[in-house]
């Protein structure tokens, strides 16, 4: 589709095929083997190029091919790589980037499922980590070191929702001889591509917003053609978590809304942290999109949508946990994001450090700065904003 035209008209219309008879939308294959030539694709991973034929589902399939060319062009990357989930992807890219000897740069704050990762099996495969608040430039300068290959952050954050500047780490990354991956998940493209301000890598969990049904399990890695390709031989074929084609399909049907949900996302998450700012009961409100976040600068320079979660503090965190476990009609008090369904957890901070890098002392301070003792992560889905407010409003009273 040509590049002149909006997002969601490209989106909508990236399935056009002028052929008469021709579907209007991407077929599904399901199938896991193609026929071959006795002259084409070997066994070996090596053996596989961009132009190699279809020949077995764990190398490449069309539906997963064609979701990982319209995810790189949302991106405004050259290729994209899908993973059976979000985790598959970040574990994918750091064993194929990182090996005894390398130091990783990585934020103190960043989903539990990389940071248990990074802190156990990373670290028994030599590699050297350190943690650092990525929203402070000069502790990132401060990390970098000559063995250095990788600097990796998310902004906005979960589940505090504090941001990086991508454009400036970037530069410190690359000055130092290494490279930048940004988990953009929270963002979607909709808001922040991180490959146009100086990313090397893009992960997302195609399993929230993108995926935004609640349905599908899937992760992605965007960036340059040659590093696509080398992570799809390393990483995908060999450690094998590939992306089946049917939550593939289901994925590309969802990209054509995704411009449309992004923005009632943002719209009724801004309706209802402002009225949670004003609630009696509620102390500090967390979401990007309102003045008073710490980053607001930071947010309306370099986010164009700032998303559906909102984060915020209580009085008595667990009993009021436990009364709006009990009390709320619309949403639902469930774990996870970007679903039409709005959902809210109460995430103490002891439990947050257990499940992260058991931070110590100082950034487990300077988290508490954000989060105090414990946040309700409140992910907005698709519901009517009043309708929000009036259940969280009869859900807090006394």
């Amino acid at each position: 589709m040509a590049s002149e035209w909006d997002v969601r008209t490209r989106l909508v219309q990236a399935d056009a095929n002028e052929e008469e008879g021709a579907p209007l939308n991407t077929p599904l294959v399901l199938s896991t083997t193609f026929r071959a030539h006795p002259e084409g694709v070997g066994f070996s991973a090596e053996d596989m190029q961009e132009e190699s034929p279809y020949f077995y589902a764990r190398w490449s399939t069309p539906t997963v091919r064609t979701l990982e060319r319209r995810l790189a062009e949302l991106e405004g990357g050259e290729d994209a790589l899908c993973f059976a989930s979000g985790m598959a992807a970040i574990t994918g890219l750091l064993l194929h980037l990182l090996g005894p000897g390398d130091h990783l740069v990585i934020s103190d704050i960043c989903y539990a499922g990389a940071a248990e990762f990074v802190r156990g099996k990373l670290r028994r495969f030599g590699v050297e980590v350190s943690l650092v608040d990525t929203s402070d430039l000069d502790q990132v300068r401060a990390a970098l070191r000559a063995n250095t290959r990788l600097v990796y952050i998310e902004s906005p954050c979960n589940p505090i929702l504090k941001l990086t500047d991508v454009a400036a780490v970037a530069a410190l990354a690359h000055g130092a001889g290494a490279r930048l991956a940004v988990d953009s998940t929270l963002a979607t493209p909709m808001g922040l591509q991180p490959l146009t301000l100086g990313a090397d890598f893009v992960i997302h969990s195609l399993t929230k917003y993108i995926g935004g049904h609640g349905d599908v399990l899937g992760g992605v890695v965007v960036g340059r053609r040659t590093d696509l390709a080398a992570l799809r031989q390393d990483s995908l074929i060999h450690l094998g978590a590939v992306l089946n084609p049917f939550p593939a399909w289901l994925i590309l049907r969802s990209l054509a809304t995704l411009p449309q949900r992004m923005a009632a996302h943002e719209t009724t998450a801004r309706a209802v942290a402002s009225f949670l700012e004003t609630h009696p009961r509620v102390h500090h409100v967390l979401h990007p999109g309102l003045d008073s976040h710490p980053q607001a600068e930071l947010a309306r320079r370099q986010l164009r949508n700032t998303s559906g979660m909102i984060a915020f503090q209580t009085e008595d965190g667990p009993a009021v946990a436990r009364r709006l476990a009990d009390r709320l009609k619309v949403i639902k008090y469930a774990v996870s994001l970007g679903k039409p369904h709005s959902l809210v957890f109460y995430l103490p901070t002891e439990d947050l450090q257990r499940t992260s890098f058991q931070l110590p002392p100082e950034l487990l301070a300077r988290y508490r700065d954000w989060a105090g003792d414990g946040i309700f992560r409140l992910s907005i889905g698709l519901e009517a904003p009043a309708d929000l407010i009036r259940d969280l409003e009869q859900a807090l009273a006394p």
